[in-house]
């Protein structure tokens, strides 16, 4: 019933304009309620992407394995569609990865959806796994200290690319070849130094209107400038929360199962 209902508000919609015809729309049908996303033409490779991946049914039966209210709700493990509750989810995509898109106008407030990764240094996001931001109101002083960890992860990034820092990446992929745990800890503490100390790059600062926004409706500002954000929810902000408050299990799996039932492209 409730997925008829939002089929026929979409329908509606479109037929107003209220959704432009040029624009992407993916309409995500789950368990708990439908969510409506817009996909963002400033990230064209995760937005064909997850295009493609609508269309495969790829997500369908899915489930959303990682919940933390007051931060996001992940899902698009390959695995979880038939995973019991004892299965070890977050580790299984589809075998590549999308190419980070990474754009200073995009940033995590509530409701946008973003690609999960691993910690590859050239941030290339999973093929299939994301997450979409419920977050907390913020203040400027809470803004102020996650500016700090921006920069921080933002110095991390460029330290392991820098070329100087290469022979002891070299080092650190030799040990944990030889699963040299003593000589692993040694060099990523060494690592860590660097990073800690890095400075060759421009420090990032919270742009004013992305402060408003954290303000007044909330977000996740300390993963802006390093994942890949490519879409927003339009409709279903009450979905979102609802799936965020569901009672959750270590390591953040809900106890009972929030599962994606379909996913469709309602405009391309």
């Amino acid at each position: 019933m409730k997925a008829k209902i939002a089929s026929v508000i979409l329908s509606v919609f479109l037929f107003l304009g209220a959704i432009p015809k040029d624009q992407t729309v993916v309409e995500m049908i789950t368990n708990y309620g439908t969510i409506v996303l817009r996909l963002s033409d400033e990230t064209p490779l995760h937005r064909d992407n997850f295009i493609k991946l609508v269309e495969s049914g790829t997500y369908d039966s899915l489930l959303f394995h990682r919940v933390i209210k007051g931060f996001m709700i992940q899902a698009g493990d390959t695995k979880s569609k038939y995973a019991n509750d004892t299965v070890p989810l977050g580790g299984s995509d589809l075998n590549y990865q999308v190419p980070a898109e990474i754009r200073t106008a995009l940033f995590h407030k509530k409701g946008v959806l973003a690609a999960a990764r691993t910690g590859n240094p050239e941030r290339a996001s999973s093929s299939t796994q994301f997450y979409i931001v419920q977050g907390i109101i913020h203040t400027d002083s809470s803004l102020d200290h996650n500016e700090g960890r921006i920069n921080k992860m933002l110095a991390r990034h460029y330290a392991v690319n820098d070329l100087d820092t290469k022979p002891l990446l070299d080092s650190l992929e030799k040990a944990r070849t030889a699963q040299d745990t003593l000589q692993v800890k040694i060099l990523n503490d060494s690592l860590t130094k660097i990073a800690e100390n890095y400075t060759n790059f421009e420090r990032y600062v919270i742009p004013e209107s992305h402060r408003q926004v954290y303000k007044e409706i909330g977000g996740s500002p300390h993963l802006d400038q390093n994942y890949t954000i490519y879409g927003e929810v339009i409709s279903g902000l009450e979905v979102v929360d609802a799936i965020a408050a569901v009672e959750t299990k270590r390591p953040d799996r809900p106890v009972t199962e929030v599962r994606i039932l379909k996913m469709r492209l309602i405009s391309k």
